[in-house]
C-alpha cells in the first residue's frame, strides 16, 4: 500500500532527474561545439522536424548556421555535415579522425558491435581487411563473382518471361536476384525463386528497412532506452532481426559440421578456417559472435541495398521512356541481344553507364549515410570534438549539392556526361559514402547494377500499365532509407 502510494512521487523525481541530465548533458561543454538551434530538454530538436521533411530541415540549418553545425536527436547530439566540400573534408582528408560507427540502434540491439559494419576500432579494421580480401579472392578457381550475377541476371530474365507480358510487381524477383549473389558467396549457394522458407527472410530485411525508416523506427534511434520498454510497431524490427540471426547461426553450424580446410566453400567456411588458426590467439577478432554477425550484415546490406536501387531505376525508365530507348539503342550497338552483357562493355556504353550513375545519385536511398563517430579528440574547422562525438555525413547534401550538380533536383544522365557524350566523372558521387568506411561491396554493388539492368534492357521494353505521366516516383518512406513505392510493370521481349 506505501509503494502504491509513493508511486507518483516516484515516478515524478525520475522524470525530474531525465530532466535535468538532459539538460547537463545539453549545456555541459559545449562552448566549442559547431553552434545549431536551442534543444529543449529530452525532445531536442525534435518539435522543429517533421519525421519525413528531415533533409530539408537540416537544409534550413545548413543555410543559418552553415555547413557544420550541432542537431539534438532526442537524446542524442550529433555534428552534422551538409555539402560536398565539408563532407569530403571529414570522410577523406580526415579519415582517421572519422572513422569510428556512430549509433545504430536498430541494427545494433542484435548484432551489437560484432559486424563489420558497425565495428570500430581495430575490431572493424580487421574484420574489414578479412572481408575484403576475402570477397575479391573468394572461390580459388571457381565462379567469380561477374560469373555469379550474370547467371542469376539470366534467371531473372526467366521469371520476367514467365509472366507473359501481363503487369506484375517486380520486387520480389529483384531482391530474389540480387541476394541470390550475396548468398552465394556467404553460404555457397543460390536459393529459388519459388522458395517460401527464402521468400520469408527477404520479406524479414524489407520490413526491417521500411520500419526503421518509418515514425516508430525514428523514435526508437532517438530514444533506444524508453522506447525498449515500450510496445508498438518498432518491437518487429527486433524480432526479424532475431529470426535472420537465427537463420545464419544455421548455416553456420552446418559448415562447421562439414568444414574442409583444404577446400572452403563460402564467406562461412573462410571465416571457420581463419578461427581454427587463430585458436591460440586470446586477442583474436575471429571468434564465432564477430561470424554470425558480420556475415548477417553483409547478408542484409547486399540484398536490401542493390535491389531497392535496382527497383526504383526501373521505375524511373517507365517515367522517362526517352531514357530507356537510348539504353536500348547502346545496347544493341556495343552488346547486341545474342551474348550476355559483361562488366567490360560498361567501358564502351556511356550513356547507359550515366544513367546508372544518375540513378544512384538522385534516388539517394540512404539520404544521412551511416553515422560517424569521431575516434579521438579532434579540431575541425575550428570546433572541438570530442572523441565518441556522433558525426552525420548527409550524402544527400553531397549528392544534390548545386555546387556540383546544375540543376540537382532534377533527373538529368547528362550530369555524368560530357559535351562529346562521353562518361564524366564527379568526385562527388557519393552514394556509397566516401573515405575508410566507404561501402566494402562497391565493387560488387556496381557491377550487379549495370549487368542487371542491361540484361533486362536487352531483353525487354519496360512499360507501365498506365499513363507514364501519372509515375510517382516519390519515396514511400523517406527517414534513415528511402523506400520506393510499390509498382507495376508489363517487360515485353524486344
Amino acid at each position: 500500500m506505501l509503494f502504491v502510494e509513493a508511486l507518483p512521487a516516484y515516478l515524478l523525481t525520475c522524470i525530474a532527474c531525465l530532466l535535468l541530465l538532459s539538460a547537463w548533458r545539453t549545456f555541459h561543454d559545449t562552448s566549442l561545439l559547431p553552434p545549431g538551434p536551442f534543444p529543449l530538454p529530452i525532445i531536442g530538436n525534435l518539435h522543429q522536424i517533421r519525421s519525413s521533411q528531415v533533409v530539408e530541415y537540416l537544409k534550413k540549418l545548413s543555410v543559418k548556421y552553415g555547413p557544420v553545425f550541432t542537431l539534438h536527436l532526442g537524446l542524442r547530439r550529433v555534428v552534422v555535415l551538409w555539402g560536398y566540400d565539408a563532407v569530403k573534408e571529414a570522410l577523406v582528408d580526415h579519415a582517421d579522425e572519422f572513422s569510428g560507427r556512430g549509433g545504430m540502434p536498430t541494427f545494433q540491439s542484435v548484432l551489437k558491435n560484432s559486424s563489420v559494419t558497425l565495428a570500430s576500432g581495430p575490431r572493424w579494421k580487421e574484420l574489414r581487411r578479412f572481408s575484403i580480401m576475402t570477397l575479391r579472392n573468394f572461390g580459388m578457381g571457381k565462379k567469380s563473382i561477374e560469373e555469379r550475377i550474370q547467371e542469376e541476371a539470366t534467371f531473372l530474365i526467366q521469371e520476367f518471361k514467365s509472366t507473359k507480358e501481363l503487369p506484375f510487381d517486380p520486387s520480389l524477383h529483384i531482391s530474389n536476384a540480387t541476394s541470390n549473389v550475396i548468398c552465394s558467396i556467404m553460404f555457397g549457394n543460390r536459393f529459388d525463386y519459388q522458395d517460401k522458407e527464402f521468400h520469408q527472410l527477404l520479406s524479414m530485411i524489407r520490413d526491417t528497412f521500411a520500419l526503421s525508416s518509418g515514425l516508430w523506427g525514428q523514435l526508437y534511434t532517438m530514444f533506444t532506452s524508453i522506447m525498449s520498454c515500450v510496445p508498438g510497431p518498432h518491437t518487429k524490427m527486433h524480432l526479424n532481426l532475431s529470426s535472420l540471426k537465427r537463420f545464419v547461426e544455421g548455416r553456420v553450424e552446418r559448415n562447421r559440421e562439414t568444414l574442409d580446410p583444404n577446400a572452403p566453400r563460402d564467406f562461412i567456411d573462410c571465416f571457420l578456417i581463419k578461427m581454427e588458426k587463430e585458436q591460440q590467439n586470446p586477442a583474436t577478432e575471429y571468434v564465432m559472435k564477430n561470424l554470425v554477425s558480420t556475415v548477417l550484415g553483409l547478408f542484409i546490406a547486399g540484398t536490401e541495398t542493390v535491389s531497392t536501387t535496382i527497383k526504383h531505376g526501373l521505375l524511373l525508365l517507365l517515367k522517362y521512356p526517352a531514357v530507356q530507348e537510348k539504353i536500348h539503342s547502346e545496347i544493341d550497338s556495343v552488346i547486341g541481344r545474342d551474348r550476355i552483357p559483361c562488366a567490360e562493355d560498361r567501358s564502351k556504353m556511356p550513356y547507359t553507364d550515366a544513367v546508372i550513375h544518375e540513378i544512384q545519385r538522385f534516388l539517394d536511398i540512404i539520404p544521412f549515410g551511416l553515422p560517424h563517430m569521431v575516434m579521438r579528440d579532434t579540431k575541425f574547422r575550428g570546433f572541438s570534438l570530442c572523441k565518441g562525438t556522433e558525426v552525420y555525413a548527409v550524402l544527400s547534401s553531397v549528392l544534390q549539392d548545386p555546387t556540383q550538380f546544375e540543376n540537382p533536383e532534377q533527373f538529368n544522365p547528362g550530369h555524368f556526361l560530357d559535351e562529346n557524350g562521353c562518361f564524366k566523372k564527379n568526385e562527388s558521387f557519393m552514394p556509397f559514402s566516401a573515405g575508410k568506411r566507404v561501402c566494402l561491396g562497391e565493387g560488387m554493388a556496381r557491377m550487379e547494377l549495370f549487368l542487371y539492368i542491361t540484361t533486362i534492357l536487352q531483353n525487354f521494353q519496360l512499360k507501365f500499365p498506365g499513363d507514364p505521366e501519372g509515375i510517382d516516383i516519390r519515396p514511400r518512406l523517406n527517414g534513415l532509407f528511402r523506400i520506393p513505392v510499390n509498382y507495376e510493370l508489363q517487360v515485353n521481349p524486344r
